[in-house]
């Protein structure tokens, strides 16, 4: 008896020992190289950066993962009660895990043969989210449930909630709940309905199935599911209950619709500069702030100002039998004392084509870029008023001995005319004759001072705008002489906060004097008379109040531009093919580009600082002869005002 008492004795022991080392081993399985979960005390996920406007309407964002962190108390109540009446009705009872739930599961899965139910709580879902891989195993599942408990031990049931919602994937591209609420709704997540909710909770089960872009009728029956399980829970009533059925469901259309696009070559030009400012990783994922320069009305306006001229243009074309027309356009406004871009379009279609023409494309600016060379006349020391020679001309190229006559766009010569008149009707001959007397290694020196980076060649054929330049550059050139001879370097970045809310980068644009305070008001005067006396003209009919401008065209008809100005705001517009072939007969600046600035002008808040041009103290007003200009009466039917130094 007494041996047998012994044996039992030995046995029970040796079986402890076994089934001790089976769960220490079994223990050790489980939790060897289990994250440390203290080290979520650190733990700061990706968060997308985000773009706005002066009226901080947001614009764009740049992310790895689309996700916009939110505090719990900032979340919708019915959110909160979707998410737990779909996904874990025992959260704030259970202390991670739930063992009924996964006998049930798993009976269910070994009789099916398959995976067909799962039971994990919030909290194991969110410790496979953070720390595991998304593989459907029992190793797997077992460690997901011990990271579960020790999630519980350590966190409040409100912040592993607050993470949970924060950190789950809700499908098309889209990270925790607020960015799941502007994607879907174009909206933040406070602003969610009852309905919207339930949709947003119902993705968390299967994104890619249950998404409204993939399958919108099955997106509907899975949110009218989570509304039933809400009102089966006592959360809502059976009246709003039927209220929030009614609703709709968005669709990947009205998404895109409503999406509208604003300013995606703004954006895309902003990405670059913030690379630069502060580089990739904390761009994509540093869930920085990002104010911008762009005014959001302005933008639209300048997006239907090119849209509209560029249907009128094509049906022109069309009607000029000219085979699958597809012009282009592109269009910069800024912000004359600040140098801000106030609204940038770089095509017709972001969808279509990504390539900016405002800033990245360089084409010939044609006569548009005479008034550079005009004004490096003025600040010599010629005068307005002083004559230029427009008759034909032969020049020799000294180094290849060949002969260039330049022409008149009209092919008409007038003798002996003024300077004003000669930019007035955008003359060739007489630019070209003032290029050869000012020396074109000095134009080139002037137009790089004034903000003009694009290589230029020094001929006298840079008179007639033919080395290639940015729509940008050009612009930003005309605003010296709005700007009282100061160049401003053109931004879009005004400031970037962390997450935090600190400023970590402030623009400083650079400037520089360019031209002489007097120079820039004469010119300026200059390129006001070719609004009002020559190829201009057509604004006066529709726009009142102090404007300034030019127009350019290229050979045959290949590029069309309008550079002009008020007091506070110039803005540029560049027509044309990107294969660079005709636009069509007489598709010149005034009429394939003018009426774009026309438009936009016409439609958008001027946003003048000051209601006049700069008239400094050593200039005063003259009438003079408008051909020769010569001092005459203000009576003379041919008499038109111009600025000229004070002797």
């Amino acid at each position: 008896m007494k041996r047998r008492t012994k044996f039992g004795i030995y046995f029970f022991t040796i079986l402890a020992g076994v089934l001790s080392g089976i769960t220490a081993g079994a223990f050790t399985l489980l939790t060897k190289d289990l994250p440390q979960i203290q080290e979520l005390e650190n733990y700061k996920p990706s968060a997308a950066t985000r773009v706005y406007s002066v009226e901080q309407e947001l614009i764009g964002e740049f992310y790895l993962e689309r996700r916009t962190p939110i505090t719990l108390d900032q979340i919708p109540k019915d959110l909160i009660t979707a998410f737990l009446a779909t996904e874990d009705r025992k959260f704030y009872r259970h202390s991670g895990i739930v063992i009924q739930s996964i006998v049930r599961a798993m009976v269910k899965n070994i009789s099916s043969g398959r995976y067909v139910e799962g039971a994990s709580t919030l909290t194991q879902q969110l410790a496979k989210t953070l720390f595991l891989t998304p593989r459907k195993t029992l190793l797997r599942k077992l460690r997901e449930a011990v990271l579960a408990i020790q999630l519980e031990r350590r966190y409040t049931k409100n912040e592993i909630l607050e993470l949970y919602l924060n950190q789950i994937y809700l499908g098309s591209g889209a990270y925790g709940v607020n960015s799941a609420a502007r994607l879907f709704f174009r909206k933040p997540v406070q602003e969610l309905t009852l309905a919207e909710c339930a949709l947003v909770a119902g993705l968390a089960q299967s994104p890619s199935r249950y998404s409204p872009f993939i399958n919108h009728d099955l997106a509907r029956k899975r949110r009218n599911n989570v509304l039933k399980k809400m009102l089966n829970t006592g959360a809502i009533t059976k009246k709003v209950y039927k209220q929030a059925l009614e609703q709709p469901v968005p669709t990947q259309a009205s998404h895109e619709q409503g999406k509208g696009e604003i300013a995606p070559y703004f954006v895309q030009f902003i990405k670059k500069r913030l690379e630069a400012a502060v580089g990739d990783l904390l761009m994509y994922k540093g869930g920085l702030t990002v104010y911008t320069t762009v005014d959001y009305d302005l933008q639209q306006t300048a997006e239907r100002a090119v849209t509209d001229g560029l249907n009128e243009l094509e049906k022109r074309m069309v009607a000029n039998s000219i085979s699958n027309p597809d012009p282009q356009a592109g269009l910069v406004a800024l912000r004359v004392q600040t140098g801000e871009i106030l609204c940038l379009v770089g095509g017709r279609n972001f969808s279509k084509s990504q390539f900016d023409r405002a800033v990245l494309a360089r084409r010939q600016p044609g006569s548009a870029f005479k008034p550079v060379i005009f004004a490096l006349a003025i600040e010599k020391g010629f005068e307005q008023t002083q004559l230029l020679l427009d008759a034909p001309v032969v020049f020799q190229n000294p180094l290849t001995g060949r002969d260039w006559q330049p022409k008149n766009f009209s092919g008409a010569y007038e003798g002996e005319i003024s300077l004003r008149r000669a930019l007035a009707k955008s003359k060739n001959v007489p630019a070209v004759r003032l290029m050869e007397m000012l020396s074109p290694s000095s134009a080139v020196e002037f137009a790089k001072n004034m903000g003009i980076s694009a290589p230029l060649l020094p001929n006298l054929s840079l008179a007639l705008g033919v080395s290639e330049i940015s729509l940008l550059e050009l612009t930003s050139a005309y605003t010296v002489f709005a700007n009282h001879g100061k160049y401003i370097q053109p931004y879009g970045i005004t400031e970037i906060r962390n997450d935090q809310g600190k400023v970590i980068w402030r623009s400083k644009p650079h400037q520089r004097i360019a031209m002489s305070r007097t120079g820039a008001a004469i010119v300026t005067d200059m390129l006001n008379g070719v609004i009002n006396e020559g190829t201009g003209q057509k604004t006066r009919a529709i726009l009142s109040g102090p404007l300034a401008g030019k127009t350019g065209t290229t050979n045959e008809f290949r590029d069309a531009l309008f550079i002009g100005y008020s007091p506070a705001i110039a803005v540029g517009v560049w027509v044309g093919n990107d294969n660079a072939s005709s636009l069509g007969p007489g598709e010149s600046g005034a009429r394939a580009a003018m009426p774009i600035w026309i438009k936009f002008m016409q439609s958008s808040p001027r946003q003048n600082s000051q209601l006049y041009f700069d008239i400094p103290d050593d200039v005063r007003a003259v009438h003079i002869h408008s051909r020769t200009g010569k001092l005459t009466s203000e009576y003379d039917p041919n008499a038109v005002k111009a600025l000229v130094r004070r002797q």
